[in-house]
């Protein structure tokens, strides 16, 4: 039993650290929209863009019973995730510099109002929710069943997880994503790092989609063997220690000096 609190607690910390980055990106990309607004309209779109966050999040909640029980939705959740994610490591890749990208983020929004910019940034937001909602999802469908029943037609433990990752998620959108911001500033490439993670819970969630009882393909409990468990943490804490220690660190902390 204390093993499989173990694991709960080891994957919330997990969830809570990938939430954390995907934050700060949130944050960077609020700021990127609302750049060209006058001082005081730019608080006042980013502020709404925080409570935008809030209300969308809470939103998704809700979704946690559908996406953990229907396979067609966690195939296309698995899809999502994977695009999402390698999309971001090959443009980060081969792709143009993150200036430019932000650049080309501040020329879109420029000639626009307070309102049609708040209303890109409620975009934004619920495109953040749905990633940080479908990476939680796929992190706790994957841990063994909880002897906390069932809540909202999902196993109690993992449905906490999610709820857990969600709220931490909120939380460091409103403190700690400056923070975070400041962290990606000297360690670019964990900014990399955090959407391959998510093409990696995305690798997670099709396992768990390919294991599910009307699909077949892999066994049942597939998705909660030992071994499987063992090769996703251990890949996931080597594509952490890849970023953090990625040699395009020590080119923006030589610049900052």
């Amino acid at each position: 039993m204390e093993g499989i609190w173990l694991e709960y607690g080891w994957t919330l910390l997990v969830l809570i650290g990938l939430e954390g980055l995907l934050s700060a990106d949130n944050a960077l990309v609020l700021a990127v929209i609302a750049k060209h607004l006058p001082e005081d309209q730019k608080k006042r779109a980013i502020n709404y863009g925080i409570i935008l966050a809030f209300v969308f999040r809470f939103a998704a909640l809700f979704a946690i019973s559908f996406i953990a029980n229907v396979w067609q939705v966690q195939a296309i959740g698995a899809a999502y995730l994977l695009y999402l994610g390698l999309k971001h490591v090959i443009q980060a890749r081969f792709g143009k510099e993150s200036e430019n990208i932000d650049e080309e983020i501040e020329e879109e929004a420029k000639g626009k109002g307070f309102w049609p910019t708040v209303g890109k940034i409620a975009l934004a937001d619920l495109a953040f929710a749905i990633d940080s909602i479908l990476a939680a999802v796929a992190l706790a469908l994957g841990l063994p069943d909880s002897p906390l029943g069932d809540f909202g037609g999902m196993d109690g433990g993992k449905f906490a997880v999610v709820v857990l990752g969600g709220i931490a998620g909120l939380i460091l959108i409103k403190y700690a994503a400056t923070w975070f911001v400041k962290l990606l500033d000297q360690r670019p490439a964990l900014e990399t790092t955090a959407y391959a993670i998510v093409a990696w819970v995305g690798v997670k969630l099709a396992v768990i989609t390919l294991s599910h009882d009307d699909i077949g393909i892999l066994p049942h409990d597939f998705p909660h063997s030992t071994g499987w468990t063992l090769v996703f943490y251990g890949v996931l804490v080597a594509i952490a220690l890849a970023g953090w220690f990625a040699p395009a660190n020590k080119k923006a902390q030589n610049l900052e000096e």
